[in-house]
C-alpha cells in the first residue's frame, strides 16, 4: 500500500497521519471538545502536504477504542463515512495498541502495560510486549478497578525478568493506586494515543474490514453502537 491515511479521535488527543511511499506526515492537538470540528480540517492538511487526494489513498486506518464513547464514535463515524465514499477498507486498531507501540517507538520499552483513564474510579488496561519493535498484545483489553496492577492475572507472566513500563493516562491519573508497590516504570511523554502509532503497527499486523462491519471497542458492554441500515 502506498498512501495509508490513519486518524484518531478516541481519547482527548485528535492526531492523523499519513504515509505516502517511505514518508509519513502528522498532525495533533490536545482539543477534548473540538474533534469533530479539527479531524477533517487535519485530514485535508497533510493530504495538501503530500500533494494528493483521498482519491489516492489506498487504505484508512482508524482508533476504534477504548476511550473517551464521544470520541471514539467520531473517529470511527469519519473512518467509515471516507471508507464508504471512495471504497477503502479499513484497519482498526486498538487505542491501548497505539499506547505501546508508542513507548516501543520512543524508549525502546521491552514489556509495556497501557492504561487509559476510563473515569468513575476505573482503567481500560491492557499489558504488551515488544515483539521485534511491534506492541504484542498478551491479554484482551479490560475495565479495571483501581487496585494494585500486580493483583492481575497476567502480572506474573509479563513480570518474571522484566522491566515494565506504564504508558497512557490511566497512569497519571491513578499512579499511587495501580504502582503501589513501584514495580512499574511509568512514562510522563507517553500518555496520549498517536495516529502514527496506529499506523505503523496496522501496516504490519492490521486485518482491514469493510466499512459496514467496523465497530467501536468500548470495553464497556452496556454501551451500544448504531448499527449502520442494512446490517443485521
Amino acid at each position: 500500500m502506498n498512501a495509508v491515511l490513519a486518524l484518531d479521535t478516541s481519547t482527548e488527543q485528535c492526531s492523523v497521519a499519513l504515509k505516502v511511499g517511505d514518508v509519513i506526515v502528522t498532525r495533533a492537538a490536545v482539543t477534548p471538545r473540538e474533534h469533530s470540528q479539527r479531524i477533517l480540517g487535519f485530514v485535508q492538511e497533510v493530504l495538501e502536504e503530500q500533494q494528493i487526494t483521498l482519491a489516492d489513498l489506498d487504505a484508512l486506518v482508524v482508533g476504534n477504542g477504548p476511550g473517551s464513547f464521544t470520541g471514539v464514535r467520531i473517529g470511527v463515524s469519519v473512518a467509515q463515512g471516507l471508507a464508504f465514499s471512495h471504497t477503502l477498507p479499513i484497519f482498526p486498531v486498538s487505542t491501548l495498541t497505539a499506547l505501546a507501540q508508542q513507548a516501543i517507538r520512543n524508549h525502546d520499552a521491552q514489556v509495556v502495560i497501557s492504561a487509559i483513564d476510563a473515569r468513575m474510579q476505573e482503567i481500560y488496561v491492557a499489558p504488551f510486549r515488544n515483539n521485534q519493535g511491534m506492541a504484542e498484545q498478551l491479554a484482551p483489553e479490560q475495565m479495571a478497578p483501581l487496585a494494585d496492577i500486580t493483583m492481575q492475572s497476567w502480572w506474573p507472566e509479563i513480570a518474571v525478568g522484566n522491566s515494565v513500563i506504564g504508558a497512557g493516562t490511566g497512569w497519571q491519573a491513578y499512579g499511587d493506586a495501580l504502582n503501589s508497590p513501584g514495580l512499574v516504570t511509568v512514562l510522563d511523554d507517553v500518555t496520549l494515543p498517536l495516529a502514527e502509532d496506529i499506523l505503523r503497527w496496522a501496516l504490519v499486523h492490521g486485518k482491514p474490514v469493510d466499512a459496514a462491519d467496523l465497530e467501536p471497542l468500548y470495553v464497556r458492554n452496556e454501551v451500544a453502537w448504531k448499527k449502520l441500515p442494512g446490517r443485521e
